[in-house]
């Protein structure tokens, strides 16, 4: 046996339709064993709030060891799981290849899994994950929608918070009537010749969150790209599945898994790379769906030629160079480093493409937002969510730079909103991508 960390994390595929897989004796057998070795490590206590529930009932059990902790109780564990990796990715020293074959998040999806084929699932948990038909419906009033959603309407959400277990103070994202697939039809964007990139192609998966909620980061992204000589398309077949995981619905998953693939390996097969423009959605493609779905052509195609916003400006300036008339951003920037970003193992990509701006004044924060997807703004969750964020608005806060960004649009506005709760008058009023930094330092519109 080798001493943990030593060797590269590695995953295997999640043997999902195996009866073994939501078999709730063998099921709890795992936990029981995963849990214990967790216990004698504690290495992750400070994570998320996973881990102290778990350590609380073990400490808090008449043994103070695992036996005596009732198997009823770990659920409390499994809910505070955001998936964000980080245990996997950056602390456990027990992941496989070590024997001990730790992987925790992957254990709590199976959890998940057992409790949505027992029909446990909440109905406004599965809801919330139909991200593609909620955002055709309340982009068609988005007027409305974003009325009824905004923080301070007392009327609407403290209902929201009765009846759908949303609390009546997380941010919620604004939808827009012109989704992001729309608005690139009507604006065209031709590469640009003069660039070092030129002759590079690359297709934008819209993701859900860019086409209805917040279409800036795709257009930046795209100006960013024809301005280095990139041709570009902006496609969005449907929900990467994500929110889906989060459920446990892997059979939904690989629905939507085969049909994204499907229809973005058809632009690889024209010379394209992938650019997912949310981290979550190109951890997904990437890593996620191929241990969901590992044999399917498709899903191999995308996953090997998918790439993050950041990680592909940085592969540009690395292979090509960027073109020319980035000028610096005064003021610095202070840039939360997201978690599904940081389990893509690629390195702080979104700081790299910073540093790449003239005089760049970038201070990069690798802690938790707290936010977690819908997570964070459910009723039980949205406190627990705050006390996880406050270090990094704290951060952000001492920091003073004049802009505050996120590669992962919700985790941006949870920040900006703790910062708002600590300190109202030095708070940001507006938070960005990282991309959009890059198109005003080169001075686009998008």
């Amino acid at each position: 046996m080798r001493e943990g960390s030593l060797d590269a994390p590695t995953r295997h595929p999640l043997d999902w339709r195996h009866p073994d897989f939501t078999d709730p004796a063998k099921l709890d057998a795992e936990m029981r064993r995963v849990f214990d070795v967790c216990h004698g490590c504690r290495r992750c206590f400070n994570l998320c709030d996973s881990f102290p529930r778990l350590f609380d009932l073990i400490d808090g059990s008449e043994s103070m060891e695992l036996d005596g902790v009732k198997s009823g109780d770990f659920k409390s564990v499994v809910d505070a799981c955001t998936f964000c990796d980080m245990c996997f990715m950056t602390k456990c020293p027990y992941v496989p290849p070590h024997e001990f074959n730790i992987d925790f998040p992957h254990l709590m999806l199976r959890y998940r899994a057992a409790e949505h084929e027992a029909g446990q699932t909440g109905f406004v948990e599965k809801q919330l994950a139909k991200t593609d038909r909620n955002g055709k419906l309340a982009g068609a009033v988005a007027p409305l929608a974003n009325w009824a959603t905004r923080t301070g309407n007392r009327l609407t959400r403290n209902l929201m918070e009765r009846w759908g277990g949303l609390h009546r103070d997380a941010s919620l994202p604004v939808y827009q009537h012109r989704t992001l697939e729309r608005r690139v039809r009507s604006q065209p964007a031709p590469a640009n010749e003069k660039a070092p990139a030129f002759g590079r192609k690359a297709v934008l998966y819209a993701t859900c969150y860019a086409n209805y909620n917040d279409p800036a980061a795709g257009l930046a992204t795209r100006a960013v790209l024809s301005h280095n000589g990139v041709a570009t398309d902006v496609v969005h077949p449907a929900c990467c599945g994500m929110p889906l995981l989060e459920k446990g619905d892997l059979e939904a998953v690989t629905r939507n898994a085969k049909h994204v693939a499907g229809a973005l390996r058809s632009w690889i097969d024209k010379g394209c790379d992938i650019v997912a423009l949310v981290p979550s959605c190109a951890l997904m493609l990437k890593f996620e769906w191929p241990l969901i779905v590992p044999d399917n052509d498709d899903v191999k195609a995308v996953s090997q030629a998918t790439f993050d916003v950041a990680e592909y400006v940085v592969d540009i300036a690395r292979k090509e160079g960027l073109a020319d008339e980035l000028k610096p951003l005064d003021g610095g920037v202070s840039v939360h480093l997201a978690c599904h970003a940081r389990a893509q193992n690629m390195g702080p990509k979104a700081a790299e493409m910073l540093n790449l701006i003239p005089g760049a004044d970038v201070h990069a924060f690798e802690r938790c937002s707290g936010h977690g997807g819908s997570w964070g703004v459910m009723k039980e969750n949205f406190e627990v969510a705050l006390k996880v964020g406050r270090p990094v608005a704290r951060a952000a806060l001492n920091e003073k730079k004049r802009y505050v960004a996120s590669e992962c649009p919700l985790a941006a506005e949870h920040i900006r909103q703790v910062m708002e709760k600590l300190d109202a008058s030095a708070a940001p009023a507006r938070t960005y991508h990282p991309i959009e930094l890059v198109a005003r330092s080169y001075g686009l519109a998008y």
